[in-house]
């Protein structure tokens, strides 16, 4: 299960390693996701919210992400 600030973490935080570092996870391509999901996710949150975007891309649920992408990012 994930908390509803799993949404805001994926509009705003970055994937910080390989191909798409710096990019946000839910702007992680589908097809690099579904890679990971066959591979191992990685352990932790990172993983976790990798995992969470897959399933917003399969339902094709992105445009609830994208109004948290333009909020401003509060520590």
């Amino acid at each position: 299960m994930f908390d509803k600030k799993d949404l805001i973490k994926l509009a705003k935080m970055e994937m910080p390693f390989g191909k798409y570092q710096g990019r946000a996870l839910i702007d992680l391509p589908e097809a690099y996701l579904i890679w990971f999901a066959n591979q191992g996710f990685p352990e932790g949150q990172l993983g976790r919210l990798m995992a969470l975007a897959l399933e917003i891309k399969i339902n094709g649920l992105e445009s609830l992400i994208e109004p948290l992408k333009r909020m401003p990012t509060i520590h």
